[in-house]
């Protein structure tokens, strides 16, 4: 019997003292410091769709120099990523696609497209397999050569290609950059090479007169 008082004794102390506290602690009065009680209304701010498109992404995202970092470097440089984007000559979407290059695609809808986040990247992918194929002779031509400062690189190209066209990029490497191509906005094909230059673009195939599925 005395062996299981001492066994036992000690338990039932401890269970007392734990409820005794817990009971002294659910009855102790919380007081809130004055700084920290609210005693006007505030107004809280919820943001507008314009602001929470304008704040959306406020940086490119930096996925290396893989395949898909280029596209996304790319589509910040255009649109901000914003695949409801339409600027002031009315370029549509993430990529900032013209109508002209919409329908080489076969894409005729243009409301369709905007509205279609996967039909714009299908376009893209599509448009950038077409530039690779009308640059298949230039791009290991000119890849490694420096014109006008910068390095010449396969990335450099296809993006240039996108800025400007396949065949205005073709003549500015076979001119040695003497026929220069600004956009409406100032942006030359000599700054698309510098800004994207060594990105991996060999998983891109080169096909002739490809079309959006």
């Amino acid at each position: 019997m005395k062996r299981w008082i001492s066994f036992f004794g000690p338990l039932v102390m401890i269970f007392f003292l734990a409820s005794f506290g817990l009971k002294s602690y659910e009855n102790r009065e919380v007081k809130v410091p004055e700084s920290l009680k609210m005693t006007i209304p505030t107004s809280v701010h919820y943001p507008t769709p314009r602001e929470e498109q304008q704040n959306h992404q406020i940086s490119p995202p930096f996925l290396g120099a893989s395949l898909t970092g280029f596209r996304e470097a790319l589509a910040f440089k255009e649109s901000s990523g914003n695949y409801f984007s339409i600027n002031t000559l009315g370029y549509l979407g993430k990529y900032q696609f013209g109508i002209g290059t919409l329908q080489l695609m076969g894409v005729y809808n243009a409301t369709k497209f905007l509205k279609n986040p996967a039909l714009q990247e299908k376009v893209f992918t599509t448009n950038l397999a077409r530039n690779k194929w009308i640059l298949r002779k230039d791009i290991p031509r000119f890849t490694g050569k420096r014109i006008n400062g910068v390095e010449i690189t396969e990335s450099g190209i296809l993006a240039a290609a996108h800025l400007a066209g396949p065949g205005n990029v073709k003549k500015y490497l076979r001119s040695n950059g003497s026929r220069e191509v600004l956009d409406a906005y100032g942006t030359s094909i000599t700054h698309y090479l510098k800004r994207f230059k060594g990105y991996d673009t060999s998983g891109v195939p080169p096909i002739k007169n490809p079309k959006v599925d």
